[in-house]
């Protein structure tokens, strides 16, 4: 008879070796353990069977092969042809058909006690993991590390049985045999109140739920601790919820309730939440994870800790994360933690230390005094320091120490192998995956609007950079270990092909998919470079609503004329500039100045950026030949009334779009030309129709993005006669001589409409916290508003040079990009020295 509430033994030995947990050239069967009975029986064919599933459903099948060492079994169940694999832990019960026969027993043999023909019965009970149970009479059982054997009779008159087989994954506890205390009733060895009262204190130990039992057994040594550890490493995986509901701590609707918050939410464990909600405490959570899921329970107060482990973590986080180093073993860190399900912490420890940390558990309020303690005692970063803790997570990786870190990370790995090589980070490492969306958020947090990812040979370190206000600032430096899977990581982000390193490839990462709280998209562009490495380039897109159009920089005269051009029902309306210079968002704000519900408005992008109500956006696609030009096309059919076309690539695109503008619509584009006059020469070079063209063209809006003062430390005094003076040629010198005006008249008009005292002021920003002491704080755009009249129009259709166009632009009153940009360093948005970083003479 065996116990049932004691834990399964597991014998010595190999599987694969002979007996009923071996296989060789087929699975040797075991018989009842008597002789009367054949030997254990290799299986050599298929055996018909009848299998138990774990609904308690029963099927008739082929018994194909059972695989020792993978733990699985391989059937036939009719209708189907072929053979279907089953682990151990699908099925619970597996019955044999055909009997192993015996020959009846002699009537002398009945009673006698010295027979060897022995064939007694006895009753069994099993009960499987989840409660249910089985119950009969078998003759003899084997029980070994593959599971049960059982063998029930035929009949009551015939002592041939079947052989059936339980596997040790679906076996909670069994007994076969009378119990042990009906025995001792039986003889009369105890009385009923001395069974009762053992029975009593029996159960007592059981329904102990706070893991006492095993938190009595005190860890103090480390040889105690890498033995606890070995032993868990042998145990069979469990998942908390499933220990939760085999100590009755939860019922399998409030885990079922849990696991869907948790789905929502993946950065609190399951046990955490459940704690959080009230279902259990902590001490009962403690309990499962000791007692089910097999954490050694240190006595951390009294263990004999080593200083090399607690070196290789900064005081400030392990007093953050609640961890306490406590053994250095074979590039393994062993810790200790209340709750060892806490991934994020785990997660975070290896990153810093650059080892694999191994949890183990402690007692509830332990950690909180000991923890200082250690620290102290061992002369390491510790409270008399400096108890300020490290910066919090955004939202779990401190990224402005990031250099620090990466270098206190080399120091360590140099000390614990000054000779071996540093082995590759791997692109699913949580560290490398946590540090991509930590990263993706700060820069969205700062207002980045490209991230640039530059690798370099040998051990160079790669290097991070960050495109903020239009200037590249040096972010972050892993070391070289991290350059190929932080590619191949983004690359799956955005479902690119990791193993082509040759080509260019492009793609985009909704990054909801991996941060919910965060709507957030990024175009992806990678660039192969020399010594068969990669860069890669991430443009943020955050979807956001599109700015006023009195609220982007534009003069009042341009405002007005450009709102008096997006306001005719047709005709043609670019914006003109270099990639990132705003076009896209200046286009979205003109049409949300013309969105009303009496207009159909279409646009064409790549990729959508801004959205809007009432607009119907399409994304091109040119991989499968969704080009602007078919988009355009397609548009024609749909009763639009306003076309916006992302940007015009190519003759075909610019065609349709004056063809458009020719038939009643409104059309907004954009074109990657440096000027607005130059615009139009471009077009007229792609072979555009001059006549067509210069009919269909409504406005051209030249743009540029120069960096905004910081108005948190700005500062003005009077501007010097010699700095007057430069800005009054640099103005002037753009006009033709005989559009010239006069400086007296010019410097009459700029006291009047931003001069303070009769004088021009000079406004300087020297840096502070808020620019980071920059003296920058966001961008505005110059404009450069070229509105089409009858000259300019007859200009256009006889083919005039680029220069003709912008003299006669500028006598009807067009100012140049230098020329808006002179005006906005007297009002104090931008300085001189970003207005020529920015626009030609």
């Amino acid at each position: 008879m065996t116990d049932p509430y004691q834990p399964l033994p597991w014998p010595d030995g190999d599987a694969d070796t002979a007996g009923p947990g071996g296989q060789l050239s087929g699975f040797l069967w075991p018989s009842p353990p008597y002789a009367a009975y054949p030997q254990a029986q290799t299986q050599r064919g298929s055996e018909a069977c009848e299998i138990l599933g774990l609904n308690n459903s029963r099927s008739n099948g082929q018994l194909l092969a059972l695989d020792a060492s993978e733990r699985l079994v391989t059937i036939n169940v009719p209708p189907a042809r072929n053979g279907m694999p089953l682990k151990f832990s699908q099925f619970r019960a597996i019955k044999l058909l055909n009997p192993v026969v015996v020959p009846p027993r002699h009537a002398s043999d009945l009673n006698s006690p010295l027979s060897v023909d022995q064939r007694p019965r006895s009753d069994f009970r099993i009960v499987f993991t989840g409660g249910d149970e089985l119950k009969g009479v078998t003759i003899g059982h084997q029980h070994d590390k593959l599971g049960l054997f059982l063998f029930p009779p035929l009949s009551d008159n015939d002592d041939s049985v079947r052989r059936v087989f339980i596997p040790r994954e679906v076996l909670a506890h069994f007994e076969v045999g009378e119990r042990i205390g009906d025995l001792l009733l039986k003889d009369n060895l105890v009385t009923p109140e001395q069974l009762n009262a053992a029975a009593v204190e029996q159960t007592g130990l059981r329904q102990k739920r706070v893991g006492d039992i095993l938190v009595d057994k005190h860890i103090v040594t480390a040889a105690q601790l890498l033995q606890a550890i070995e032993q868990q490493a042998r145990m069979p995986m469990v998942r908390i919820g499933e220990a939760l509901l085999a100590l009755d701590l939860v019922t399998p609707e409030q885990l079922d309730q849990a696991l869907v918050q948790q789905r929502n939410d993946r950065s609190v464990p399951l046990g955490e939440l459940l704690v959080r909600k009230g279902i259990i405490s902590r001490a009962q959570l403690q309990s499962a994870l000791a007692r089910k899921m097999g954490y050694p329970v240190v006595d951390v107060e009294n263990f004999a800790i080593e200083p090399d482990a607690v070196r290789k973590l900064p005081y400030a986080v392990a007093k953050r994360l609640e961890v306490l180093p406590l053994v250095l073993r074979d590039g393994r860190l062993i810790v200790a933690m209340e709750d060892p399900t806490r991934r994020d912490a785990i997660d975070e420890v290896e990153f810093i230390t650059q080892l694999k940390v191994i949890p183990t558990l402690t007692r509830l309020g332990t950690l909180q005094f000991t923890v200082p303690a250690t620290f102290e005692r061992f002369g390491s970063d510790g409270p008399q320091r400096n108890d300020a803790p490290l910066p919090d997570f955004q939202p779990d990786f401190p990224l402005e120490s990031s250099n620090k870190l990466i270098e206190s990370l080399e120091r360590d790995s140099s000390e614990r192998s000054s000779k071996e090589d540093e082995s590759p980070i791997e692109q699913s490492d949580n560290s490398l995956v946590r540090l991509i969306n930590t990263m993706i958020i700060e820069a969205h947090g700062q207002g980045v609007s490209d991230i640039h990812i530059e690798t370099y040979p040998g051990r160079e370190k790669l290097k991070i950079r960050f495109r903020r206000d239009g200037v590249l600032q040096p972010y972050l430096e892993l070391p070289h270990t991290y350059r190929n899977a932080m590619i191949a990581r983004i690359k799956i982000m955005c479902d690119l092909d990791i193993s082509e390193r040759r080509k260019p490839q492009d793609g985009k990462i909704n990054f909801a998919r991996f941060s919910a709280q965060h709507k957030l998209e990024l175009r992806v562009a990678t660039i192969p470079t020399n010594n068969g490495l990669e860069d890669v380039v991430m443009r943020l897109l955050a979807s956001s609503r599109p700015i006023p159009l009195d609220r982007i920089g534009l003069t009042p005269a341009n405002l007005a004329a450009l709102q008096t051009a997006v306001a005719r029902p047709y005709g043609m309306v670019l914006c003109v500039g270099p990639t990132g210079s705003g076009k896209t968002t200046t286009l979205h704000s003109a049409l949300a100045h013309i969105n009303t519900p009496d207009r159909k408005i279409w646009t064409a992008e790549d990729p959508v950026e801004i959205t809007q109500a009432g607009l119907r956006q399409v994304q091109v696609n040119p991989k499968i030949d969704w080009t602007f030009a078919k988009a355009l096309r397609a548009f024609l059919r749909a009763d639009p009334d306003v076309i916006m076309v992302g940007e015009i690539r190519d003759q075909e695109t610019a065609e349709i779009a004056v063809e458009a503008s020719l038939t009643g619509h409104l059309v907004l584009s954009t074109l990657h030309t440096n000027s607005a006059p130059e615009t139009i020469t471009r077009l007229l070079d792609m072979g555009m129709d001059p006549f067509n063209f210069a009919d269909s063209l409504l406005a051209v809006l030249a743009q540029r993005l120069v960096r905004r003062n910081c108005t948190a430390c700005q500062t003005s005094g009077p501007m010097g006669e010699a700095e007057v003076g430069e800005l009054l040629d640099d103005y002037l010198h753009v006009f033709p001589a005989e559009a010239r005006p006069a400086k007296p008249t010019l410097m009459a008009d700029w006291i009047k409409n931003h001069g303070k005292d009769g004088r021009l002021m000079k406004f300087t920003s020297p840096g502070c916290p808020t620019c980071g002491s920059s003296g920058f704080k966001g961008r505005a755009g110059l404009h450069e508003l070229l509105t089409v009249s009858r000259n300019l129009r007859r200009l256009i259709q006889t083919g005039a040079r680029a220069e003709e166009i912008h003299n006669a632009a500028l006598a009807e009153g067009m100012r140049s990009l230098r020329q808006d940009g002179i005006v906005k360093v007297l009002q104090g948005v931008t300085t001189l020295a970003e207005v020529h970083a920015t626009s030609n003479t």
